[in-house]
């Protein structure tokens, strides 16, 4: 019988390649595993065609070694099958394994979770998305989808600017957005509902909801809850973005304790950041919007639907990782929330 082997997807760019290697081969001689075999992504799908290559080779786990885009195209290839994934987070936000309590630096301890550590059932979000000529597509993401400032962030930063600058690379795109400030026009609706007009800057449609920081931007997202989380920015001129950056960071604070979480549920209401949750999500828009999906921007659109597939990707996760909150925890840690 042919023994079990990791297949291993990585980012050549992002990936400090020698220390992972020695780190795959401490595992496999520790566990008696086989020789891992290796696929690395390119720029034309950022890892999906990798994944299919490293699943035609039956391994026990995919560990992908990349940023969320990685992950999110990994995601595409692998969430249907059986196969576990497991993080080595390699990019500038790795808000996947944030959310999932996986060490941001510790390779090793990675590359061991995946190898030895247990497999969590997590929601993945399914995006169909249509352009303004009409065409349509559909692809995954297992973070967040953003339109507004967040797709701007994605369109306007280069993956080179990110690696040499990190966070600071966003400054200048976020800047641009806050000095402008504008709102644009959607008509919306959640579990199929009736259609609801809103104004908004950035609308975020999450299934987690810690971003780099330890900043909280949907206190009710949970990974493995069966529901997605919406959330529409609205602020009211230049102060309004300095409340709401005061809000997130003190949602974070609070978010670590359940003594903060019950203080949560007491915040004020806070219109500003207006949420709501459900099975689906669907927008269109009167002008064509940019939209981004885990970091990655897939051009402009006039319309898009989202759905949550329940538990439909394994990941690995160490016994001892960081606890989410309970779902009933999460569900009532609305922070003052309004609805959208």
């Amino acid at each position: 019988m042919q023994k079990r082997h990791a297949a291993i997807v990585y980012n050549p760019i992002k990936v400090p390649l020698d220390r992972l290697r020695r780190a795959v081969l401490e595992q496999e001689r520790e566990h008696g595993w086989g020789e891992s075999s290796w696929f690395e992504t390119d720029s034309d799908d950022s890892g999906r065609r990798a994944a299919e290559e490293a699943l035609a080779g039956d391994p026990a786990v995919v560990i992908v070694a990349g940023g969320d885009g990685t992950v999110r195209a990994v995601t595409e290839a692998v969430y249907e099958s059986e196969t576990p994934l497991a993080l080595v987070p390699a990019g500038t936000g790795n808000l996947l394994a944030r959310n999932l309590g996986v060490p941001l630096t510790n390779v090793e301890g990675s590359v061991a979770t995946a190898f030895a550590g247990t497999a969590r059932a997590v929601d993945v979000a399914v995006a169909e998305l249509e352009d303004p000529d009409g065409h349509r597509r559909t692809r995954v993401f297992v973070v967040m989808a953003g339109i507004g400032l967040d797709a701007e962030m994605a369109q306007h930063t280069s993956a080179l600017a990110k690696k040499r600058l990190g966070w600071l690379a966003y400054v200048p795109p976020i800047a641009r957005s806050v000095i402008a400030n504008r709102l644009f026009h959607l008509d919306y609706r959640i579990d199929g509902g009736r259609a609801r007009p809103a104004h908004a800057h950035t609308v975020i449609v999450g299934n987690c909801g810690t971003l780099t920081g330890n900043m909280l931007l949907i206190p009710a997202a949970i990974v493995d809850d069966g529901m997605l989380d919406v959330v529409m920015l609205r602020p009211k001129g230049r102060w309004g973005w300095a409340r709401i950056g005061t809000r997130l960071t003190a949602q974070g604070v609070a978010n670590r304790s359940r003594f903060g979480r019950s203080m949560l549920r007491l915040a004020p209401e806070f219109r500003a950041l207006s949420y709501a949750q459900g099975r689906s999500f669907e927008a269109r828009f009167e002008i064509p919007h940019h939209i981004e999906l885990d970091g990655d921007g897939f051009g402009q659109v006039v319309r898009a639907r989202i759905t949550v597939r329940p538990s439909a990707l394994r990941v690995c996760v160490h016994d001892d990782a960081t606890r989410l909150p309970a779902r009933g925890d999460a569900a009532q840690a609305r922070s003052g929330a309004a609805p959208a």
